[in-house]
């Protein structure tokens, strides 16, 4: 059986070469099927805009692999195992670099979730940001008590919680690590200070984001003088930030929570428009969570993910059980699933488990779990009564469900937009295995640059991840939300980091996750079913066409994904159809009788590497 950790607070008492990374595999697992074009995205409800399809092979490794959202940071994590790390060692080395090459997405300016597997050992390490010490449930509100415009209130330092990143995978190192924890900011520091080639991505996000050139310190680091974002080539060197991570790997993470680069997030949090109230001691007083795991068995597997504050692994499991609850599903294959009445399906399990997030899920030191334990969601005759709800068409917007009776205090959260992360897999040598979603959440975050008092060019980007809390702390009649802002509280997650074990529970079978706010759980659910459920090569079924429901009147599709026969069937059934982009950015490293496949989404730039 899996040893699991229980809840703890945690208080913080030779160079690795960069590789190359030009060519790709040489054993593949080709791809019969390609996604669809991608479009820019129309709705708030969008992860990242999309920057076109990369062409990905798939991939075979015999003995360890690193799937990244960067042919870089994968090559690092490479690196660094062929170095004598293991899998934990080369994810942390892989999501510094990610720090430079996509700094829309994650960085030491955030946090992150992280499953660790280790020997036998499965540690759910909780990196998320928490609301500083003054913060009140009214953030959000404007004099008149109404909520700020979404965008007014994640570019500004109201926005911004306390970062987790660096001092949780400090303490998962401490128990999971094995080379020095300095060797693994050396390809780091090296790429910080000759330079990376912007990517194409990188590119594009810099072209078209509305609001960054808003912040001197990013102008001046990423655009012309003319204002345009700098080319696809530019040899970007971030002289901050290796000194930054110079100081961190000497002194450690407390080097981030204390001294010059603490006061200069502090500063500029709240010297900002609509500024923020974080204080240094919300930064020195920060405490990574090393919590249980959250596992429910699923065919013939037990699929293990992150418990709340994280909604993801909660509603990939409801959503996956109903299917399963379903009178006639048309979840056992991928041609009975992709049809109109196989959509109505996935759709309307969807909706089922959003209700329940938006009613239940919150940081669990500040809610009780309904009939005392989360477990009560994903139980069998639950989720048997809520797959009964599911009638021949569209049901409307659905209400939460009553595990064993259970009657909830709390009012429901209204849907608003999530963004943003990166996710990273790690499997060595060993059979240890990683699974890490990290983010920012919007593509740049809050759009607040620091130099961490360097007064040298480049920096990182802070988080806007208080903007995951309900922006309206109770509804009309005076009900609190759940997801409220609290001071000291996580804000709810959509990450869905996850490790796949054969049941019973005794070999590791898979790591993958994937970006995409909350559309994350969609994108890792449909993963899971095409390559577990179908048998797919973990590049096939991560290149599927995308479906998403967030229990609204309208459920999306991806462009161009999908035949008008099958919308046709499901505009029959009620639906109401938006066509959107979808652009998730799933990682999967999955473990055969052939070696290591692994897949990496070709709506973005992911890669893998490994030997």
């Amino acid at each position: 059986m899996l040893r699991t950790a229980r809840c703890l607070l945690l208080p913080l008492s030779a160079v690795v070469f960069l590789a190359a990374c030009g060519s790709e595999s040489t054993d593949t697992a080709k791809a019969d099927k390609q996604p669809a074009a991608v479009q820019t995205p129309k709705v708030e409800q969008q992860p990242e805009m999309a920057s076109g399809l990369l062409t990905r092979p798939g991939w075979t490794y015999s003995k360890q692999a690193v799937a990244a959202a960067n042919p870089l940071a994968a090559e690092v994590g490479q690196s660094i195992l062929a170095a004598g790390g293991n899998a934990l060692d080369a994810a942390i080395a892989a999501q510094l670099v990610l720090n430079l090459v996509e700094p829309q997405s994650s960085g030491i300016g955030g946090g992150a979730f992280l499953l660790s597997w280790k020997e036998g050992e499965l540690i759910a390490w909780d990196g998320r940001e928490t609301a500083p010490a003054a913060t009140t449930p009214n953030l959000f509100l404007d004099e008149e008590g109404k909520p700020l415009p979404f965008m007014a209130g994640v570019t500004s330092g109201k926005s911004v919680g306390v970062p987790g990143l660096l001092k949780m995978l400090q303490a998962a190192h401490k128990t999971h690590g094995q080379l020095a924890w300095q060797d693994l900011f050396q390809p780091a520091i090296l790429l910080a200070k000759e330079g990376f080639a912007i990517s194409p991505r990188l590119h594009l996000l810099l072209d078209k984001d509305p609001k960054l050139r808003n912040n001197p310190a990013a102008r001046a680091y990423y655009y012309q003088p003319d204002g345009s974002a700098l080319p696809v080539g530019h040899l970007l060197k971030n002289p901050a930030m290796a000194a930054i991570f110079t100081q961190i790997a000497k002194e450690g993470a407390d080097a981030f929570y204390h001294g010059a680069i603490a006061k200069s997030i502090v500063a500029a949090v709240n010297q900002a428009k609509l500024p923020g109230k974080m204080e240094r001691s919300d930064l020195a007083n920060y405490l990574p969570l090393a919590r249980e795991a959250l596992c429910g068995n699923w065919q013939e597997y037990q699929v293990c993910g992150f418990p709340p504050p994280s909604s993801g692994q909660l509603a990939i499991m409801q959503l996956l059980g109903i299917l399963d609850q379903v009178e006639n599903p048309a979840t056992a294959s991928e041609e009975s699933f992709y049809t109109a009445e196989g959509l109505h399906q996935y759709l309307a399990a969807s909706n089922l488990a959003f209700a329940d997030r938006a009613l239940y899920v919150a940081d669990p030191e500040f809610v009780e779990a309904p009939a005392n334990s989360w477990l009560s969601l994903i139980n069998p005759a639950y989720l048997q009564e809520r797959a009964s709800k599911i009638g021949e068409g569209f049901q409307g917007v659905a209400q939460a469900g009553k595990p064993e009776n259970f009657k909830s205090s709390y009012a429901l959260q209204p849907e608003q937009p999530e963004y943003g992360t990166s996710h990273l897999s790690v499997i060595d040598a060993q059979g240890n295995g990683i699974a890490m979603t990290s983010s920012i959440e919007q593509a740049f975050g809050s759009r607040i640059f620091v130099d961490g008092g360097t007064g040298l060019a480049g920096g990182f980007f802070l988080n806007n991840q208080l903007t995951d809390f309900a922006f309206k702390p109770e509804d009309e009649q005076g009900k609190p939300v759940a997801n409220r802002v609290e001071a000291g509280k996580r804000p709810r997650s959509s990450m869905s980091p996850t490790l796949v074990f054969s049941n019973p529970a005794n070999e590791l079978v898979a790591s993958l996750g994937s970006p995409g706010g909350a559309a994350i759980i969609h994108f890792t659910a449909k993963t899971l079913l095409g390559s577990l459920g179908w048998q797919l090569a973990p590049q096939e079924a991560i290149e599927l066409p995308n479906m998403a429901s967030f229990n609204s009147t309208a459920s999306l599709l991806e462009t161009k994904g999908f035949s008008a026969a099958m919308k046709a069937g499901l505009e029959a059934k009620g639906y109401q159809l938006q066509e959107r982009d979808l652009t998730s950015g799933i990682q999967m490293l999955l473990v055969t009788p052939q070696g290591i496949l692994g897949g990496a989404d070709p709506r973005r730039e992911g890669w893998v590497a490994g030997e």
